[in-house]
């Protein structure tokens, strides 16, 4: 009975981690996502080991209104998509260029893509996350999820779980947490 004090001690360090696990939802490696402001649904790749959130866009440019720059783009998920979306332009990303990517003599390590925020619903989850515009019509998802949106997702992810979250649930009320 020597270890019943030890045993104590153990489960007492354990439970601030376990509470702080409780509050987090498991998604898997996939799952469907709402993009609120496109009224679209599309399914999406949870990846951890990117930062930023990626959606598929083509003939992207920037343009000024009112002072402000702006991003107009189609999306490049499939032939349904021929109108423009226009969003504000939050900021420019630098995403680092793989190394069979890299082209000396364009002299860059990184891609410069646009960032839009839009509002996602993933389960039962609405939060306004940061998203790169990319075409990612060679990919099979059009949304890649990375650990930024993860976070504000308070996201768990199980990659050997696919759409653990089922279809989106976000009801009209369902405040956008900051």
């Amino acid at each position: 009975m020597r270890l019943e004090p030890f045993a104590l001690l153990l489960c007492c360090a354990l439970l601030p981690g376990l509470s702080l696990a409780a509050e987090k939802t498991v998604y898997g490696l996939n799952e469907y996502v709402s993009l609120a402001d496109l009224d679209l649904q599309v399914a999406a790749k949870l990846d951890t080991g990117a930062k930023t959130a990626s959606l598929s866009a083509r003939d992207i440019k920037r343009f000024k209104r009112d002072g402000e720059t702006w991003v107009r783009f189609y999306l490049a998920i499939d032939d349904a998509h021929s109108h423009p979306i226009e969003r504000p332009l939050a900021r420019i990303s630098k995403i680092k260029r793989r190394s069979g990517d890299f082209d000396p003599e364009e002299g860059k390590s990184y891609t410069a893509r646009p960032v839009i925020e839009l509002e996602v619903c993933m389960g039962k989850a609405r939060r306004s996350i940061e998203v790169n515009l990319t075409d990612r019509s060679a990919f099979q998802y059009p949304l890649l999820i990375g650990s930024e949106a993860l976070k504000r997702l308070d996201a768990l992810v199980d990659p050997s779980l696919k759409y653990a979250a089922g279809k989106p649930a976000c009801t009209p009320d369902t405040t956008a947490a900051e």
